[in-house]
């Protein structure tokens, strides 16, 4: 039974998203659909591409992910439908697919041509749907769309390493539920760069020279739970279970005590900075 995941931007409050499930239950009313998200931030790409990117590992191989962010037709905005990792994304090409094939080049990319056989102003209802019917019936990439293999490109989001290498400057990619701020520097980069060398990393006024496992590796059990420093907001830095470094408070509530970015005063795309000694 095809699986057909979908992340957008559209919100809870509205019809969208249920309107898109219905559409794809009246074409195929034994398919498996999946929400991974419909809380993006408006129009976030880099946002939309880290939950993207660390969520359809996790579902089987042949899974259709619909990503309806920034999704009007333009002569600047096309449609893709592309195989990448042995599963289909079908996006607008405003650079969104090159920030989640970041690592792994996609095996075929196809710009979408159906356009002229159907009339929309909502394309993620209309377009996406049908593209999404078609591959889940194991049609072809190449009935719905040109071959291509150039895709736009953001290149703006990757870290910045200075000559030295002693260096690194990233930005806030991603605030999660809890107000944890998760940077645009991996842990692979972090090894690459650094070389085991001390360090410290550095947002605004907060500063920190290790970075944890787990949250929990900030807290000493051994010692009174008062005097732990949990209850003032424990600050740390740790290697999330993505990869990415991430700047955090144990345990934080953002409605009530605070979180990392009301606390450090932190929001999306602010720098990040790493020296190594």
């Amino acid at each position: 039974m095809a699986i057909i995941t979908l992340t957008t931007d559209f919100g809870e409050k509205d019809y969208f998203s249920g309107a898109v499930k219905g559409a794809i239950y009246s074409e195929l009313p034994d398919v498996r659909i999946v929400d991974i998200s419909h809380s993006i931030s408006p129009f976030h790409i880099s946002e939309a591409s880290y939950i993207i990117k660390n969520a359809y590992q996790s579902f089987p191989k042949g899974s259709i992910h619909i990503i309806g962010i920034d999704s009007e037709l333009t002569p600047e905005n096309k449609h893709l439908a592309v195989l990448l990792d042995d599963h289909y994304f079908i996006c607008a090409n405003n650079g969104i697919l090159s920030l989640i094939a970041s690592e792994i080049r996609p095996a075929k990319i196809v710009e979408i041509n159906i356009h002229d056989k159907i009339e929309t102003n909502f394309p993620v209802l209309d377009v996406f749907v049908k593209v999404a019917c078609h591959l889940a019936r194991g049609g072809t990439l190449e009935v719905i769309g040109k071959s291509i293999t150039e895709i736009k490109y953001l290149k703006q989001f990757e870290p910045l390493i200075n000559t030295d290498k002693n260096q690194i400057i990233g930005h806030v990619l991603y605030i999660d539920n809890y107000g944890n701020v998760v940077t645009n520097i991996s842990r692979k980069l972090f090894d690459t760069i650094g070389k085991g060398r001390d360090f410290s990393v550095s947002a605004r006024s907060v500063s920190f020279n290790e970075i944890h496992e787990t949250y929990s590796d900030a807290i000493n059990f051994n010692i009174d739970k008062e005097k732990r420093g949990e209850e003032d907001g424990k600050k740390l830095a740790v290697f999330n279970s993505a990869g990415y470094i991430e700047l955090a408070i144990y345990k934080s509530n953002p409605t009530t005590v605070g979180s990392a970015a009301s606390l450090f005063g932190l929001e999306n795309r602010d720098t990040i900075t790493i020296k190594f000694e």
